[in-house]
């Protein structure tokens, strides 16, 4: 029975250590890829939200000129060009745990701004802030002597947002559990992966 030479045993090693790296990290990158991939659907689910309320304010505007906002109208828009700037900033780095809370905040910001100027569609928000199931319409123009907008219900895209959200959290948790765990934690630490965040 032949015995392998000890500089053979010390390449095998290292030969097992280097295969297990390699799984290892792309494994990581993997749940990575998953996570910006799913942000890119919440994003263009979100950007639909935002078009969709854009178009409301317009039309809710006495000479429906964009750039001449009434009081009633101005705290919505407000809120939607905060989390437009928003979107666009955690758009080129998804993964960052301070721009997803500032994203979440400033989506609380637009549901809040819109409970306020449709009260009578407030039933149409879950505890969780979607917006997906119908709410009364005034008849048209009844709400243009106030200046308030006409109660409407969140677009369509509410309950694909809210999917989306759902799947980027999904994903977050996975990457966020994977580097984590040991030994891939040493991987993780290695290539300098941070956790994400989900969007809350």
């Amino acid at each position: 029975m032949s015995v392998l030479p000890d500089s053979m045993v010390g390449w095998i090693v290292i030969a097992v250590l280097l295969f297990w790296f390699v799984g290892a990290y792309n494994r990581l990158v993997r749940l990575r890829a998953a996570v910006l991939q799913a942000y890119a659907t919440l994003d263009a689910a979100l950007r639909k939200q935002l078009d969709f309320v854009q178009a409301s304010i317009t039309a809710a505007l006495p000479d429906k000129d964009a750039s001449s906002h009434s009081s009633a109208v101005a705290p919505l828009q407000a809120a939607t060009n905060q989390l437009a700037t928003l979107l666009g900033a955690t758009r080129l780095h998804p993964l960052d745990p301070g721009g997803m809370a500032a994203l979440a905040t400033a989506l609380q910001v637009l549901i809040t701004a819109w409970q306020r100027q449709h009260p009578d569609a407030v039933t149409v928000f879950e505890a969780d802030g979607t917006l997906s199931r119908p709410a009364p319409l005034l008849p048209a123009g009844a709400g243009a002597a106030s200046g308030a907008l006409e109660p409407m219900a969140w677009p369509e895209p509410s309950a694909a947002a809210e999917i989306a959200r759902g799947q980027f959290n999904l994903a977050v948790g996975q990457y966020n559990a994977a580097i984590v765990q040991f030994p891939a934690l040493l991987v993780a630490w290695m290539v300098r992966l941070r956790p994400a965040a989900p969007l809350l």
